[in-house]
Formats: C-alpha cells, sequence, structure tokens
C-alpha cells in the first residue's frame, strides 16, 4: 500500500506556557509544510492565545482542538503559567496538567493520529502512545549543552560538593571549562518535586526528543548526545524562522508597534538595547529600580518592555519614548524577533529563556545577560563561556521568587551594558561572532541545511513506522480471517 506524508497526522501536546506553546506551534508549521497534518492540542483559554499566530500561517494542514482544563475547586488555577503569581510548576498546577490525560485520550481514540509530540512536562503521554501502539517524542524546549550540563549536575549530585551557596564547583566530562555555584542551580534539581520522578522514565519509553537548536551552534554537544544520550533526537532549530516576515511580525503589535518602529527607524546601525525577560519574569520594587536607573547611566537608546502590571507602578516609567530619556518602554508584549531584526539593534538584555537566546542568536546580536530561574542560569553559561556572545549582570540566585533574588545593582547593570554596547577588542570580537552564528542559522534551516534534513528525516522515520503498522494490520487480519 503506498503512502505520502499526506497521510501522517501528528498530535502536539505542548506545556501551558507561551515559552513552551510557541515554538511547538511553530514546529507544527515546520512539519506541516512538508505534507502532514499537525493538530495542537490545548486548552480553550490558550487555544485563543494561538489562534492569531495560525491564523498567519494560512495551512489548511493544521488544527487546533481543545481539552477541558480542571483544578482543585478550593483553587482555581490559571490555564496559563502567565496568570500565576509564581511561574512554578507546582504540584497543583501538574495536578490539572495530568487531569488533561483522559480527555487527550479521547481525542486519540476519535482522531487516531500517527505520532504524538508532547512536553517533557507530559510523561502520561509516552504511556498512551504504547497503549495505542504509535511513537511518541518528547521536546524539550532548551539546548543540548544545557540538558547535557543539567543531567551531569543533578546525576553527580555536584551541588553537594561544596560548603557554601556561592563557592563555584566545576561540571566534569564537558568540552568546555564550565563553573557553577549551588545558588545557580534549579530547585527541579537540588529539591525535585515528587511528581517529577517519573520523567526520566518517560524519556526512556519516548520514540525519541526534538530540539529547538540546530547543529552548528553546538556541535559538541549535539554529536555527545546522539551517540551517548541512548535515544534518538532531532535538532530541527531555530523553529521560529518559519515566521520570519518582519512586516507581519511589525504588525502584530498594532499601534503601540508602529510607534517603537518609528522610533526605531531614526537611531543609528547598532545603538539601541533591547531589554526583555519574557512573559514569565517577575522582579521587586527595589530592583526594577536598580534596573531603571542602571539602564539610564549607561547612555545608550534602549528598549524596555515591562510587565502591564500595576504592582510596577511607580518603579518603571510610563509607556512610549521618555521625555529627557534615551529610553523607549513597552508595557506587556512587543514585537520582539522583528524589533530584534531592526538595523539599530546592537544589544539584548534577556532574562536568557531558551527562545529568547534563539532569537538574539538568530538576528546577530550579542546579549546582556541576566538569568532569573529555571534552565536560563545554564543558558548563561553557554553564551558566555562557549559561544562567546554575552556578558553577565552578575544574577547569580536561580528562583522564582524575586524577593529570594539578589538585588543587581544600578552600576553593574551599566558596566555590562556597555561592555556589549561599547567599544573594544571584546566587544567587536562578540560582534564578530554573533554575525557568525547570525548566518549559521539561516543556513540550518534553508534548505540542505543542518535542521531542514533533520527534520526531513524525522517525518520520514514517522512515515516508514506507519507503513510497518499497516502492513501489521494487514498481516493480523489476514491470520485472524
Amino acid at each position: 500500500m503506498a503512502s505520502s506524508a499526506a497521510d501522517l497526522h501528528i498530535f502536539f501536546l505542548p506545556l501551558l506556557a507561551p515559552g513552551h506553546m510557541i515554538p511547538m506551534l511553530d514546529l507544527s508549521i515546520l512539519i506541516s509544510a512538508r505534507g502532514p497534518r499537525s493538530t495542537i492540542v490545548t486548552t480553550p483559554a490558550n487555544a485563543k492565545l494561538l489562534r492569531p499566530s495560525l491564523s498567519d500561517t494560512d495551512n489548511p494542514n493544521i488544527h487546533l482542538l481543545t481539552i477541558p482544563f480542571t483544578s482543585d475547586e478550593s483553587i482555581h488555577l490559571p490555564e496559563n503559567l502567565t496568570g500565576h503569581p509564581i511561574p512554578d510548576i507546582t504540584p497543583e498546577f501538574y495536578a490539572s496538567l495530568c487531569r488533561l490525560e483522559p480527555h487527550f485520550e479521547s481525542l486519540l481514540l476519535t482522531h487516531r493520529p500517527d505520532c504524538i509530540i508532547s512536553d517533557i512536562f507530559y510523561p502520561w503521554t509516552a504511556t498512551l502512545a504504547k497503549r495505542y501502539g504509535i511513537p511518541r517524542i518528547a521536546f524539550h524546549g532548551t539546548s543540548y549543552f544545557s540538558f547535557t550540563v543539567m543531567s551531569v549536575v543533578s546525576l553527580l549530585r555536584l551541588y553537594e560538593s561544596v560548603s557554601s551557596f556561592d563557592e563555584p564547583f566545576l561540571v566534569p566530562g564537558l568540552r568546555h571549562n564550565i563553573k557553577m555555584t549551588r545558588s545557580q542551580v534549579p530547585s527541579i534539581i537540588t529539591s525535585p518535586q515528587e511528581f517529577m520522578a517519573g520523567f526520566p522514565a518517560s524519556l526512556k519509553e519516548s520514540y525519541g526528543m526534538v530540539m529547538n537548536t540546530f547543529h552548528e551552534l553546538e556541535p559538541a554537544y549535539a554529536d555527545s548526545f546522539k551517540s551517548f544520550g541512548g535515544m534518538r533526537s532531532w535538532n530541527v532549530g531555530p523553529v521560529f524562522l518559519c515566521r520570519r516576515s518582519v512586516d507581519s511580525l511589525r504588525n502584530r503589535g498594532g499601534a503601540a508597534a508602529c510607534e517603537v518602529f518609528r522610533w526605531l527607524d531614526g537611531k543609528d546601525a547598532g545603538s539601541v538595547l533591547y531589554v526583555c525577560f519574557g512573559s514569565l519574569a517577575r522582579f521587586t520594587a527595589a530592583q526594577l529600580r536598580e534596573m531603571r536607573a542602571g539602564l539610564e547611566a549607561a547612555g545608550r537608546s534602549f528598549i524596555w518592555v515591562v510587565p502591564d502590571d500595576p504592582a510596577t507602578e511607580g518603579s518603571v516609567p510610563a509607556t512610549g519614548e521618555q521625555e529627557g530619556s534615551v529610553g523607549f518602554v513597552i508595557k506587556g508584549w512587543a514585537p520582539q524577533l522583528a524589533i530584534l531584526e531592526h538595523e539599530a539593534l546592537g544589544g539584548f538584555l534577556t532574562h536568557c529563556g531558551w527562545n529568547s537566546c534563539l532569537e538574539g542568536i538568530a538576528a546577530g546580536v550579542p546579549m546582556v545577560t541576566w538569568p532569573l530561574f529555571a534552565d536560563q542560569q545554564f543558558n548563561e553559561r553557554f553564551l558566555v563561556d562557549v559561544l562567546g556572545l554575552g556578558v553577565s549582570v552578575g544574577s547569580v540566585v536561580n528562583s522564582t521568587r524575586p524577593e529570594e533574588r539578589t538585588v543587581v545593582v544600578a552600576e553593574r547593570v551599566a558596566a555590562a551594558v556597555e561592555a556589549v554596547m561599547g567599544g573594544g577588542e571584546e566587544a567587536d570580537e562578540r560582534r564578530r561572532k554573533a554575525r557568525e552564528m547570525k548566518e549559521a542559522a539561516a543556513r540550518a534551516v534553508g534548505e540542505g541545511g543542518s535542521s531542514e534534513v533533520d527534520l526531513g528525516r524525522m517525518v520520514e522515520e514517522l512515515m516508514a513506522l506507519k507503513m510497518i503498522r499497516i502492513k501489521e494490520t494487514a498481516v493480523n487480519e489476514r491470520i485472524s480471517a
């Protein structure tokens, strides 16, 4: 029986947070462009967030299905992590993720997809995939480097080898000299929640893992994982380059976006610093005041994206161009990709979330690094120590709770900004490396590029698995007849 990619149907189940949903949407766009049907399964409130991006794709092969989100009646959790005061995957939120399982299984029975691509935070999808005889591919929204370092630190419990939170330890077995402190290690490693115990087993049960990275960015770590990681993997990033139309990206922000681009158009090339900490960042008022003072003291033109939160009133400037200042402030959402692509951009002050790291790399922009929680401290080490693209402000406490993090003073902020935006051999070398990585990212997703080829291989393997299942079913039917 002949079959084509158009016969392949893949279910996608992203974690309910923007930094996980958007890359998986982008992955579905890339896969569907090759013929397969993609169905993104999410909750009603999150479906509303995804629909505008889906409408831009104009691809009839991508669909949305919703399943209900429920939480304990006494808690009433928001459906997306952005609505939580502290952006932790708590036991209560994880319980709600687990309640998705029967509804997801019902969709499996109705639609009979050929594969599940799900976030690593849904270990139960590996069990369902096995039950229905289809492959589950885990989506891991980080780099091979960070995955490797996290695994080594966790397995060897290196954070227990030091006598204080700020004493550095060396991460062994790596191609680079990577040192960290206990304070930089996330709590998911030092004191993991009980519900995470099943994650490693679910990865082993999975058919493979898809990574939003590209080979040329981290060849040693990608090759090492593929050789010794114990499971298949495909590096297919940067996946967001599938929606790189600057015009459409500019238009998403409405009038506010038009205003910031008019402001940018009046700036010299490479003169503006973009400051954004993603959708889950929280800061104390004291830290916001120091950040503001540091940005203004640096004397460089900047765009600062601040939370649309009444609690920040008085700590951050009003929106728009700042009178008597060199800054432009945006509250809430900003068209980040289009801003980073603008020729006026010369630097990116980032929280080191992996999506933002990749976006800065693909735009060819050196970075000021300010990690907050989760894998961000590992990503900072990758940007600074491995790629040589970043300068740290000195944020050394890994915590989702802003009051637990040490305040980074204005002088440190200004010094890091100047190191990235100023002159000198080191700054010029960072810019040169940034340009090289930008070109490498574009090549990776282009025709015949490493990510384009790996994506094709993944689709071909899934097609081959489907053909095997079809033949096995036909044989079993003949035997039973």
